[in-house]
């Protein structure tokens, strides 16, 4: 019986495809007719890349334009309410005018550093 299954063994070894039985594998090469994608290619084509970031600019300066003349109408309101005051009084408008100022400056200086 021993033999038997010896010679069983030893002829589907020798009738099963190459490679069956060894630990190492031959490595698959990539299709031929298939272009390979290299690492550094963008996702999306140049022109539409360069079109959606001209649009991005366009719209960060329009947002830039309406911000600056916010900025510049809180900066005249701020001047109107200090002119109003005197060195006793310091009204609230006064500081939330120029906290409502900083945070748009503040605003306006990330966009201009191309920073969302």
């Amino acid at each position: 019986m021993q033999k038997i299954c010896g010679f069983a063994f030893l002829f589907f070894a020798l009738l099963s495809p190459p490679g069956l039985f060894s630990q190492q594998q031959q490595p698959v090469p990539p299709p031929v007719n298939m272009p390979q994608r290299q690492d550094n290619a963008p996702d999306v084509p140049s022109d539409m890349q360069k079109n959606m970031e001209k649009k991005a600019n366009e719209q960060r300066q329009a947002e830039l334009k309406k911000d600056t003349d916010k900025l510049l109408k809180l900066s005249t309101e701020l001047k109107q309410y200090v002119d109003k005051s005197n060195e006793n009084i310091l009204s609230l408008d006064v500081i939330k005018k120029a906290e409502e100022i900083e945070k748009l400056a503040h605003s306006v200086k990330t966009k201009m550093r191309g920073e969302n």
